[in-house]
């Protein structure tokens, strides 16, 4: 069958050499999904030479590996049955399966009908996937019957071709006429076909030398104790120091016996509940010791096994904010610990709640603290004597481990398992009795603990222990002790020899000639080597012998696993090896030479312990043997590993169980990059190469890879100085990429550096990976300097898309009727048969309707304005409209002596002056502009707008008030434009009440009524020309549509100066005769909830508004909405609240508004949207769908909300989804299209018809459309066909216009009024606004939205392209701080979901983003902000 040909999931990962059998034995993973076993995916193969190999390879593997590896378990064994297979199909068909079905008539595959995928089936790579690694819903070639046999055994490729047909939708897309590009899948890294493959033969399991049988061993570890404690009390077991050095106690064998029998009597007998012993044997105990007190933690460590209790070790908590506490606390409560042991001290310095007791850590299960020092411990009375039994393979402790992505596991080692691990180091160090051990290691787990309190007490040795703090203070303490207390062994970490390197300079005197053993327990490290080789350099002429040095490595799940023996006890000599680093990458191993950059030099970590078995096995996937020159996990078998990982099956069976017993190696720092693995420790030693000591604060370096699109993303952390310049800091971040780069041929994603001691801290030094990791994620990490190279690291993006060159319009039409999509196009009621007993229809022109309404209806009140206090401002009735439209008339003639035809320019407030000189200009036979008055504080951006308008429109004379008048001649207005250029500037504060000579009739409905100026939201200044006819028809649709009459009532918050704000404020009021309430938005500004409780207080049924508005009530409301219903504000009145909008309906905001206010009775149905343009102001409007009406069925229907895909929505295609679905992008119907309205979508270039599922170019049809631009820049010409624009095919007679706006048509199930189905229109955004990017449509609000889910902080965010570049300008609600936190989280948000590299972050001050009155994003003004270097931004990244 074939398989879709990229599809991003494990099927096509690496080479055919490499494949291994489909592993079903984890069937139940994907939550029931692949619940039936034995299923394989393949695919045909290329040819049979390159599978055969690979089978043998099975077969082969299934008899004789088993037997290497001495389990029956193995993978190789079964590789696809299961063992609760329901069909129990053995390997051996299943193999049988696997080779009928490459060999299905391999060269011609049976092409599927269902899908033109036919050119891809010889291209495919042979995949056969693990059950788990098939993606959910996948079902493009699914081969199993209901009972779970494979098909392809006994059903012919002709039938299941059959199924496959049955099974998909019935049409598919038709392939001639568009590219599918749904699966606009990610690039899968192809394997370079010159990578370097492993060569060598399979290696066999290593097997240490046999545990050596000591007579008189003891029987468990106690037994060890109680011996040494009575017939040796007076040795010492442990020496305790002070931050000075200092020997402040030590610990006698006596005493330790003493003190834990104290102990464990105490917490069995003395400790109770409502009478019950609080501890019953098995319970877990947390043991909370500070580094510094290792006598009180060695005491609580064997007093709770003679209790029979199980210690769970873990650190101090500081804060209860600890970086890493809340995963501890996860630890602890799934151990059931309720009882915590502590010092007095430590308990002291633990923080408090009121109560005095010690608070509750965050995550953490509520803890009785128990302080054990001597005074609170009960002496046992003397028939009580603990069972000192023998060593079982019960827990006996439970060591915490965490992972990298920080949660915390507790791993369980047995009593069993103790012993015998204390037993292989006693024969791997050749421990002897007495001897002296210096321990600079957490004595709470990991080496610290097996060495400095297991094995010492086994062997009677006497421990000191170096406090961390003491370190700190004096790295050359461990060398000071070893010295004095003539140490033979040594126990340290690689950093500790590299601090003790640079503090050595001024010590002569020490001596390190009495160490036999300097174990270095992180020796598997890549850089402990050179710690290791510095320090034997200063330090050998001080005594120290180059064979002590003894690297070990060890897991927390193995325990101890290799260790290099001293030659004494039989080791051969240290080696070394110096690898390709390259090759490593690959998982091979190839010896390079010293001299090259690019090698990592590795030295031994010994033999591995006695008693144990050793293999190689394959990271991913099943664990096969590796071959010898293979990298690989390593796997450990023997009596001395932990058990289990406390209470987690699932990983414990991957871990511990199948005799694959376990890691080592640190897998934590494993990160694959496009298919080739690097280790983070390798990557932090070559950035400290680059010139460490100067830059980074004391070494602190973190890598760790982030997913971003589907692959592992290297981030690389450090903290710098504080004395680091920001040149110093960008010089050593670009080195330390180039040496990454050069080095390790991998891109670091994103470099950041961080001021000193930021980083969260381990609890003894070292830096909290995965909980710098977390801060990262979050945005909380807080760096001082970034940089991110998304262009070279993300590799795997989609291909940029080709345009199909020769599709037509023709065989679009063609390819949607045979796809059985009909073309999209719809229309409003028909005007002509909507008789209405409407007056105002006799009347051709506006300014005949109020002279008809001031005769006869002459106190009928039209405006009532209200001021920032809610109260009436002005008022005006039909005669007194038409009254002051005379005098404005009289006053043009007269004082401003124009004449019919001229422009004028009206510049006001909003308000009842606006509306009175508009029709006295109708009067006058002048053809009216309104202008947006300037700011008075801010003249400099405001007052060229003004000019520009007058000067654009060929403006004879401004009409404006005085206040107004003064301002516009004023000094601070000649420093923004030139004031001497003005027009005559007549204000009508006072005219003289004359009576008008004659009213102006246009002498034929085609002459211009008015100019109707705005500025995009591209910062074009577009006016256009609205004739008479238009004008009427216009009040005419909003009339039938709103069901406007006299008797009614609106609200109107808009700004009156263009588009349907100005329709609804100054034209339809007149013309339907209902009453306007009049709301400036400006006025909202001091009193938010003036418009609300207009609303509420006139009862009004029908109200609109602006985005802007909605937003300001949103924001400024959100908390106030019980305030308003305590003053009365009920909002169950309104019927619909229209928001008027030239853009893509904001269905978050209204979805917010709705349900804010629905407290004060707002019905969730009453928001719905509007749409319309420069071409026509006015083509959707929702009518009201409540009340009476709704019953008389003359209502509309709701608006509709549908999902779309994202993605394909890039290539112009509309492809619906379900709610929820990934990708997915909900559109809101913006509003039902208005009478007399024709709209059709038509394709942006070949201008032909598009079906119901393409994006395409909104054009309209109607009486109302604008007649033309009006530009002085002769322009006319470009723009022409915007208003007379016809079809290249279909219809080609109708003249149309075009919006300028990408949209589609959905016909849906809901029916309207006259029992029609209901055509919706969905606005998808601005034609000039969309971004083509990689030969896609991207809509700037989709990536904006993106980036504001981003981070908490990123209040605002707008896009644009600058070269080809992405920009990205956020504007950050917030600390300075958590600037550059935003960098990284917008680059990742942007690539997941879209698809597309950031060039530039630009992080500014809330309220840069320019923001018109609609309150649409002035994205091209911004862009000329930033190319003219003036947002004065916080930080700007350019991303590499």
């Amino acid at each position: 069958m074939p398989m879709p040909s990229k599809r991003r999931s494990v099927l096509v990962h690496s080479s055919v050499e490499t494949y291994t059998p489909p592993d079903t034995s984890s069937a139940s993973e994907d939550e029931g999904s692949l619940r039936r076993q034995g299923r394989i995916t393949s695919t045909p193969f290329q040819s049979h030479s390159n599978v055969e190999p690979w089978l043998n390879r099975v077969i082969q593997g299934s008899s004789t590996s088993s037997s290497a590896s001495s389990t029956s378990s193995h993978p190789g064994g079964k590789p696809a049955a299961a063992s609760n297979t329901a069909t129990a199909t053995t390997a051996a068909t299943v193999l049988a399966d696997l080779m009928a079905h490459t060999q299905l008539d391999n060269h011609s595959a049976p092409p599927d009908v269902t899908t033109g995928l036919v050119e891809h089936l010889h291209h495919e790579r042979p995949q056969v996937a693990s059950v788990r690694g098939v993606p959910r819903g996948y079902n493009s070639s699914i081969l199993e019957t209901a009972d779970g046999v494979p098909v392809n055994s006994r059903v012919s490729s002709k039938i299941q071709q059959l199924l496959n047909t049955l099974k998909r939708p019935k049409r598919p897309p038709l392939k001639e006429f568009f590219v599918d590009d749904f699966e606009e899948l990610l690039e899968v890294q192809r394997p370079d076909p010159n990578q370097p493959k492993p060569e060598g033969n399979q290696m066999n399991v290593l097997k240490g030398e046999p545990l050596g049988v000591v007579t008189n061993w003891p029987p468990s570890l106690l037994a060890a104790l109680q011996r040494w404690g009575s017939t040796q009390p007076k040795a010492p077991c442990l020496t305790a120091l002070d931050t000075t050095g200092k020997a402040i106690y030590t610990l006698t064998y006596g005493k330790l016996w003493s003190r834990s029998l104290k102990l464990a009597y105490t917490l069995l007998n003395k400790l109770t509940t409502k009478n019950e012993p609080l501890l019953k044997p098995g319970d877990r105990v947390a043991l909370v010791f500070p580094n510094s007190d290792p006598v009180m933690f060695m005491v609580a460590f064997y007093g709770c096994l003679l209790a029979e209790v199980i210690p769970v070790p873990i650190e101090v908590p500081l804060t209860r904010k600890d970086a890493g506490s809340q995963q501890i606390g996860f630890l602890l409560g799934s151990c059931g610990v309720t009882l915590a042991l502590t010092t007095d001290a430590c308990q002291k310095g633990l923080p408090k709640a009121q109560t005095g007791e010690v608070v509750t850590f965050k995550g953490w299960p509520r803890l009785i603290w128990f302080v054990i020092d001597g005074k609170h411990l009960a002496k046992p009375t003397k028939d009580w004597h603990p069972q000192v039994r023998d060593a079982s393979a019960e827990i006996a402790y439970i060591e915490y481990k965490t992972s990298k992505e920080g949660s915390t596991v507790g791993i369980t080692i047995s009593h069993a398992s103790m012993l015998a691990h204390c037993h292989a180091l006693t024969q791997a160090c050749g421990y002897s009795e007495a001897e002296t051990l210096t321990n600079v290691l957490d004595f709470k787990r990991d080496a610290g603990l097996w060495h400095g309190v297991l094995t010492s007490v086994m062997n009677r040795m006497h421990v000191i222990s170096i406090p961390y703090a003491l370190m700190k203070v004096n790295p050359l303490s461990w060398i000071q002790k070893v010295c004095s207390y003539k140490a033979r062994v040594a126990l340290v970490k690689s950093r500790d020899m590299h601090w003790s390197l640079l503090a050595q300079r001024d010590q002569r005197d020490v001596s390190l000639s009495s160490l036999r053993m300097l174990i270095v327990a992180d020796g598997a490290n890549p850089w402990s080597i050179s710690s290791c080789d510095a320090f034997l350099n200063v330090f050998q002429s001080r005594g120290l012998r180059p064979e002590v040095i003894c690297p070990c490595a060890s897991s927390s799940e193995a325990l101890t696993v290799a260790i290099r023996r001293p030659p004494e006890l039989g080791g051969p000599p240290p080696g070394k090896a110096v690898l390709s680093m390259n090759c490593l990458s690959f998982g091979v191993i190839r010896v390079d030479t010293e001299e090259k950059l690019s090698v990592l030099t590795v030295q031994d970590v010994g033999q591995i312990m006695p008693g144990a078995n050793v293999c190689v096995v394959k990271v991913d996937g099943t664990p096969y043997l590796c071959k010898a020159d293979e990298v690989g996990e390593i796997c450990v078998n023997s009596g001395a590993t932990g058990m289990a990982y406390f209470g987690l099956l699932g990983i414990t069976r991957n871990v511990f169980e199948d005799y694959l017993v376990f890691v080592v190696g640190k897998l934590d720092g494993l990160m694959t990059v496009s298919g080739r693995r690097h280790n983070a420790d390798d990557v932090v030693a070559t950035a400290l190469a680059v010139e460490p000591m100067k830059f980074v604060y004391r070494g602190r370096i973190a890598v760790f890879s982030v997913t971003v699109l589907h692959d592992d993303r290297i981030v690389l952390v450090a903290e710098q100085r504080p004395d680091a310049s920001e040149e110093d800091s960008f010089q050593w971040m670009s080195r330390v990429l180039q040496a990454i780069d050069s080095i390790h041929q991998v891109g670091v994603y994103c470099l950041a550096l961080v001021p000193a001691n930021t980083l969260p801290k381990a609890p003894l030094g070292g830096i909290h990976i995965s909980e710098t990791k977390q801060r990262f994620l979050e945005g909380a990490l807080h760096p001082c300097n970034v940089l991110m190279c998304p262009h070279t690291c993300v590799t795997n993006l989609p291909k940029p898309r080709q345009k199909q060159p020769d599709v037509g319009p023709a065989s679009m039409i063609v390819g949607n009727l045979v796809a059985g999509k009909r073309i999209a196009q719809a229309s409003g009621r028909d005007v002509t048969q909507l008789e209405d007993n409407d007056q105002a229809r006799k009347f051709l022109y506006l300014a005949d309707v109020l002279q008809w309404r001031a005769q006869t209806t002459p106190d009928h009140p039209l405006f009532l304005l209200l001021n920032s206090k809610g109260t009436v401002a002005s008022t005006a009735s039909c005669i007194q409209l038409h009254k002051r439209a005379e005098r404005v008339a009289v006053a043009l003639m007269e004082k401003g002596r124009l004449n019919v035809g001229d422009h004028v320019a009206l510049v006001y407030p909003p308000g009842v002056d606006l509306i009175a000189t508009f029709y006295g200009c109708l009067y006058a036979g002048c053809i009216p502009i309104t202008v947006r008055p300037p700011h008075p504080q801010n003249l400099a951006t405001t007052l060229p707008t003004v000019k520009m308008i007058v000067e654009v429109s060929k403006s004879a004379c401004i009409l404006t008030t005085q206040a107004i008048m003064k301002l516009l001649k004023s000094k601070e207005a000649a420093t923004a434009v030139d004031i001497k250029t003005w027009p005559t500037i007549l204000d009508t504060d006072d005219m003289p009440k004359k009576k008008l000579a004659s009213i102006f009739r246009p002498t034929s409905p085609d002459m211009l009524a008015y100019l109707d100026f705005s500025v995009s939201t591209t910062g074009i200044l577009a006016g256009v020309k609205m004739s008479h006819a238009a004008t009427s028809a216009l009040c005419r649709s909003i009339k039938l549509q709103c069901e406007l009459y006299p008797s009614r009532q609106i609200a109107i918050c808009l700004d009156p100066y263009c588009g349907l704000g100005f329709a609804l404020w100054c034209l339809c009021s007149v013309y339907s005769g209902h009453q306007s309430i009049l709301v400036p938005p400006l006025e909202l500004e001091s009193n938010v909830s003036l418009w609300l409780s207009a609303v509420s207080q006139y009862k009004v049924r029908v109200t609109f508004c602006s985005y802007s508005v909605m937003e300001m009530c949103t924001k400024g409301l959100g908390t106030q909405t019980d305030v308003l219903r305590m003053k009365g504000v009920n909002l169950s009145c309104v019927r619909t609240c229209m928001v008027v909008a030239e853009e893509r309906p904001r269905i978050t905001l209204t979805q917010s508004f709705s349900k804010l206010f629905k407290d004060l009775g707002l019905s969730a149905r009453a928001v719905s949207t509007t749409f319309g343009c420069r071409v026509n102001v006015a083509v959707c409007l929702q009518p009201n769908r409540l009340g009476k009406l709704a019953e008389q069925g003359t209502a509309g229907p709701d608006p509709t909300t549908v999902y779309v895909d994202m993605r394909a929505l890039r290539h112009d295609r509309v492809r619906l989804v379900e709610r929820g679905s990934p990708h997915s992008l909900p559109l809101m119907e913006s509003g039902k299209i208005l009478p007399g309205v024709k709209v059709i979508i038509a394709h942006t270039e070949t201008k032909g018809p598009l079906g119901d599922s393409h994006l395409g170019e909104i054009w309209v049809s109607s009486p109302h459309n604008a007649t033309g631009y009006y530009t002085v820049y002769g322009e006319e010409a470009l723009h022409a066909d915007h208003f007379t624009a016809r079809l290249s095919f279909g219809d080609t007679q109708t003249v149309w216009a075009r919006t300028g706006y990408l949209g589609f048509l959905r016909r849906t199930e809901l029916t309207d009024a006259s029992g029609e189905r209901h055509d919706a229109l969905y606005v998808v955004g601005s034609l000039d606004e969309t971004l083509e990017l990689r030969g896609m449509r991207y809509h700037p609000i989709d990536i904006e939205t993106s980036v504001i889910r981003a981070h908490k902080s990123i209040a605002e965010c707008a896009v644009f392209t600058w070269t080809n570049l992405l920009v990205v300008v956020v504007e950050l609600e917030g600390s300075e701080q958590e600037a550059l936190d935003l960098v990284a989280l917008v680059t990742n948000v942007v690539l997941e979901e879209h698809y597309l590299i950031v060039g530039v972050v630009v992080i500014v001050d809330p309220g840069v983003i320019p923001i018109n009155s609609r309150g649409e994003k002035q994205r091209m003004h911004l862009r000329d902000g930033f190319l003219a270097d003036q947002l004065d931004p916080i930080y700007v990244a350019y991303n590499m």
